[in-house]
């Protein structure tokens, strides 16, 4: 215990020793020392590009089973979800999904209909998609997928009457009302704004 106590004085010594510029902080690990940005962010996002070579090689290896393995497909496209030992990219997710779903597998199907009907991030809901993934699924005999396919169908019916409704309101000259019927409250004079 007492050589570890000079040692890592020295150590720390040795990194506080070299000239550093303001705007960097030595950091001294196992591989030896080296100036890092004092800006947190700025240095986690360098740690974060510099990727970790042992998950990388993981994420590369099961991608390469997806291309041959719908489970794997699956898998993947679940981790690009969650985040899981990958950055979360919910549009890598649906594509590897897809891809599972499209050959076949029961689960990738469910999930992309749930996907589709509840609407994933900046993805809004599509109900005929949901409909045509749950429908897969269902075929396959899930109970669930059966569940959720009536409410993609129903989701479907109020979004095409939706549909017709915004339509009928446009033909009918709800636009015309919207740009003569409703007068501004402002104007610009003398180098400002006078509102009525």
């Amino acid at each position: 215990m007492t050589r570890f106590k000079f040692v890592f004085p020295t150590l720390l010594l040795a990194c506080a020793g070299s000239a550093l510029s303001e705007g960097t902080v030595r950091i001294c690990d196992a591989s030896g020392c080296s100036d890092r940005p004092r800006n947190s962010a700025r240095f986690e996002a360098e740690l974060a590009a510099q990727g970790d070579p042992v998950a990388d090689a993981r994420i590369a290896a099961l991608e390469a089973m997806a291309a041959q393995d719908p489970r794997a497909a699956y898998d993947l496209g679940l981790r690009f979800f969650r985040g899981d030992g990958v950055r979360k990219d919910s549009y890598l997710a649906i594509k590897w999904m897809r891809d599972a779903g499209e050959r076949g597998d029961l689960k990738a199907a469910q999930a992309l209909g749930r996907f589709y009907l509840v609407g994933l991030e900046e993805m809004g809901s599509d109900p005929a998609e949901a409909e045509r993934w749950l429908m897969m699924a269902a075929d396959q005999g899930d109970k669930e997928s059966q569940k959720m396919l009536e409410q993609a169908r129903k989701a479907k019916q109020d979004a095409q009457a939706n549909y017709q409704w915004r339509d009928n309101l446009r033909k009918n000259g709800w636009f015309v009302g919207w740009y003569s019927g409703y007068l501004y409250r402002s104007h610009w004079r003398d180098g400002r704004w006078w509102f009525y």
